[in-house]
């Protein structure tokens, strides 16, 4: 293992000697475009960090500088880092003016390389890890997780998939992964300190970088924010949906019933009609909130040349959501984001769209006054989501609600809501007739085709399946759950 470890190390330095001969911005970012690039995807970058005024950082693979002058404005210290000796020095003689950094020599794979255990506020690394083996990678995480305070954060961007840069390479051993392999290693890296105490990573965000996804409709550039937290810390709510609600293989089962792309009801056809509806433009930015896989972005981006942002809780949903984005060449961008935290621009987008995820949203009318201030005047906001009736809940559809942590309304009481973040001509549509007609066409579907469906997933699967959906026609029969259609508009 050793030995091959060692080749490694070779071939990529040997890769990296190469392609650092001329120390330009060009040849680090291996594509002809990248002063272009770099105007865009820099200060999007750095505005992605968390604030680090006079913090200390580790950058990793600091390279020729472009963000070691970035961090030294603001920062208490920072320790550059690079295993190329040249292109270390370019970097000190660009950024050496800068009295808080320190420039140092050395491969982040070495065991010889370590810092004071819970000395680091920030670890920064921009294309650093795809030069790793997986090993590599894991051993990495596991000693930066030691090296960072608690609260402290570790931020990384990685090509995954395919190669982004046009340059032509005689070689290529950049290992150019699933987002899902970054993810799993960080998600399961725990440490203890000598007290015993234990501790782990918490995803804070997991993005597109969109300058990549506005130049070039490549959703491949992908960064993460992780946050050191004990690991006694509540995150229940992402983790209900990672590993019981939307865990890898429910989503794939709901994708079968909805449709390719889809995880909510109706799929294509009630997203055709509802996107009908908004009247879209050439060129408006649309937020999806609730994303799912991303069927509804790649529609709307694809029929009207819009430029959708999708965001999900769900870490698993927005994983597929990247993989299905892989050469459809659309201008989609996908976010891990908690909608209740995320913060935007005033007067940032076109279109709000959310299909069946506000239901999961306790303080929605906080959510819908969110929506308005983002939305640029004369901007829509459109939402499908599941209601309830105004009357008292049945002991069982009340069960129902607790067990899945729902936060239901009557049809008018949720346009109400709209009105009083401020929204006009609003539209509440009780649109539960059209949900059964989906629903049993959705049910006929699955059982028509049992046998492929129990030798694609599981008997059990298929069960759950139709159980769930019988259970759900007879609450909509019954006039218990409803389903809604909202419309507002912003003056």
């Amino acid at each position: 293992m050793a030995a091959v470890q060692e080749q490694e190390r070779k071939v990529q330095k040997s890769y990296w000697t190469e392609h650092s001969a001329d120390l330009t911005l060009e040849a680090m970012m291996l594509d002809s475009k990248a002063a272009d690039l770099d105007k865009e995807e820099r200060p999007e970058v750095m505005s992605l960090l968390p604030h680090f005024d006079g913090k200390s950082v580790l950058e990793l693979g600091a390279g020729i500088g472009r963000f070691t002058s970035e961090l030294a404005k603001t920062a208490g210290h920072v320790i550059a880092l690079d295993f190329i000796e040249s292109v270390i020095k370019k970097n000190e003689s660009v950024n050496g003016h800068h009295k808080n950094v320190k420039f140092i020599c050395a491969d982040v794979t070495s065991p010889d390389l370590t810092f004071p255990e819970g000395s680091l506020d920030v670890i920064f690394s921009n294309w650093l890890l795809m030069y790793l083996s997986d090993k590599e990678v894991q051993d990495l995480a596991k000693r930066m997780v030691k090296w960072l305070k608690v609260g402290g954060y570790i931020f990384f961007r990685e090509s995954c998939f395919h190669q982004s840069g046009d340059h032509k390479r005689k070689s290529n051993p950049t290992h150019y992964r699933e987002p899902s392999f970054y993810t799993k290693v960080f998600k399961e890296c725990e440490s203890a300190d000598s007290s015993g105490n234990s501790f782990e990573l918490s995803l804070i965000g997991c993005k597109c970088i969109g300058a990549y996804v506005k130049n070039k409709k490549n959703q491949n550039q992908i960064c993460w924010l992780w946050q050191k937290v004990t690991s006694d810390d509540d995150r229940k709510f992402q983790k209900f949906l990672d590993t019981v609600q939307y865990k890898c293989s429910g989503i794939l089962r709901y994708e079968r019933v909805f449709g390719q792309g889809y995880v909510s009801t109706g799929g294509l056809e009630t997203t055709s009609e509802f996107v009908a509806k908004l009247v879209l433009q050439p060129g408006q930015k649309v937020l999806d909130v609730g994303c799912g896989i991303g069927g509804g972005d790649f529609y709307m981006a694809e029929k009207y040349d819009v430029h959708v942002v999708g965001i999900d809780l769900s870490i698993n949903m927005i994983s597929f959501a990247l993989e299905r984005a892989i050469g459809l060449n659309c201008t989609v961008e996908f976010e891990v984001a908690d909608c209740t935290k995320k913060e935007y621009p005033d007067s940032s987008f076109d279109v709000i769209y959310s299909r069946d995820t506000i239901l999961h949203i306790q303080d929605k009318p906080a959510l819908f006054r969110s929506f308005y201030k983002w939305l640029k005047p004369g901007g829509k906001v459109l939402i499908s989501d599941y209601c309830r009736n105004s009357g008292t809940p049945s002991a069982e559809f009340a069960e129902y609600i607790k067990q899945r942590g729902y936060d239901l309304h009557d049809v008018k009481a949720y346009g109400q809501m709209l009105r009083d973040a401020g929204f006009i001509d609003v539209v509440a549509e009780d649109r539960t007739d059209q949900f059964l007609k989906v629903l049993q066409k959705e049910l006929a579907t699955v059982e028509k085709e049992k046998e492929t469906f129990i030798s694609d997933f599981s008997e059990e699967d298929y069960n759950d399946i139709v159980g769930g959906w019988k259970a759900k026609l007879v609450r909509s029969s019954s006039g218990e759950q409803r389903w809604g259609l909202f419309i507002g508009k912003k003056q």
